[in-house]
């Protein structure tokens, strides 16, 4: 944007400024340039502390639909999986899950 500015230019920038506005001028111009500076950092920092917050809620959300997404889908191939157990129609009878036998 600025070519580089070297010492002599900035004397000149100084002096030009100097004779404007004036040695009681100037501190004080000075200084309210130094703080909207500041003021500015901080707008900045903390809008890019937001957005990574932002950012790092999102991943987080992503994250988790992935987890339930491969949970679900577990469950579902472990269901899948599982033996089909026969039914007697019996109130009483259980039947066993490791043998599939129907005991009264």
């Amino acid at each position: 944007m600025f070519p580089n500015l070297g010492i002599p230019e900035l004397v000149i920038i100084l002096v030009i400024a100097l004779i404007v506005f004036g040695p009681r001028k100037l501190p004080e111009l000075g200084r309210s340039l130094g703080k909207s500076i500041g003021e500015f950092r901080k707008a900045s920092n903390d809008l890019k502390q937001t957005l990574d917050d932002e950012i790092r809620m999102e991943e987080q959300k992503e994250q988790r639909a992935k987890v339930e997404a491969e949970q679900s889908s577990a469950v579902a191939a472990a269901e899948a999986n599982a033996p089909v157990l026969p039914t007697t129609g019996d109130e009483g009878a259980t039947v066993s899950r490791s043998t599939g036998t129907t005991h009264a």
